[in-house]
């Protein structure tokens, strides 16, 4: 009698997979205000569901929780609105931000509150501006193009220096996944016993069976290469 696969276990729904969101403080996302506002920071805040620490902003229009940038402390005041100074921890549209100026929280579509460049130590940069849109260079070197009225953060995302120190042990890599609640550790297929997975088998480094499956195989066999339009090297 055969197992679920691992992602069949996950379309349960156990807390196995399941974020712990009800220990987070909140969504960190840009304040939904129309108009031009000062707030003042009045605490920071660790989050285990997110690498960066949260900042939570009181506005006149009431509290906002949102990703800490670099540089800002307790009591500093902060920005919102098209007429913002170009500083750190301000928020600004797009269109008002110079090219070549670090940004970070970038929206995907205007009022998501931000999808973008969130974790610590990252920092985005405007390449070029055109009509009603931006191409922004992202901490993968990668260009995407977003609308000029998405909303940005000037600076760079608090927290950097996190990946620089390794972790030394398993244990130690368990318990940091464990805190979000994250399944690790993850094995290969080949590395398990047949009764557990398609490509498993005593032998762990041979591929009993092709690593290729068809669009309409049974649940438990879609595994590998699903539909492939080609395999192999290119020559």
């Amino acid at each position: 009698m055969g197992k679920n696969l691992i992602q069949q276990r996950r379309g349960r729904g156990s807390s196995t997979f399941r974020a712990p969101s009800f220990r987070y403080p909140g969504k960190a996302e840009h304040p939904k205000i129309d108009k031009n506002a000062v707030g003042k920071i009045e605490d920071i805040l660790h989050s285990q569901g997110h690498t960066a620490p949260l900042i939570v902003v009181n506005y006149p229009e009431g509290y906002n929780l949102a990703i800490a940038p670099e540089g800002k402390k307790v009591g500093d005041e902060v920005s919102y609105g098209k007429n913002s100074e170009i500083r750190p921890g301000n928020t600004l549209p797009l269109a008002e931000i110079p090219e070549g100026t670090p940004i970070f929280n970038i929206e995907s579509k205007p009022g998501d509150g931000g999808k973008f460049v969130r974790s610590s130590g990252a920092a985005a940069r405007i390449t070029t501006k055109s009509i009603g849109k931006v191409i922004v260079k992202l901490p993968s070197k990668k260009q995407k193009e977003f609308s000029s009225k998405c909303l940005a953060t000037i600076g760079t995302v608090a927290g950097s220096g996190r990946t620089e120190k390794p972790f030394m042990k398993a244990g130690k890599k368990y318990f940091s996944m464990k805190a979000k609640n994250k399944f690790w550790p993850s094995v290969s297929g080949t590395s398990m016993n047949a009764v557990a997975h398609p490509f498993g088998s005593k032998s762990s480094h041979t591929k009993g069976r092709p690593t290729q499956s068809s669009r309409n195989s049974p649940p438990g066999r879609k595994v590998g290469k699903i539909a492939p339009r080609r395999t192999g090297r290119k020559k």
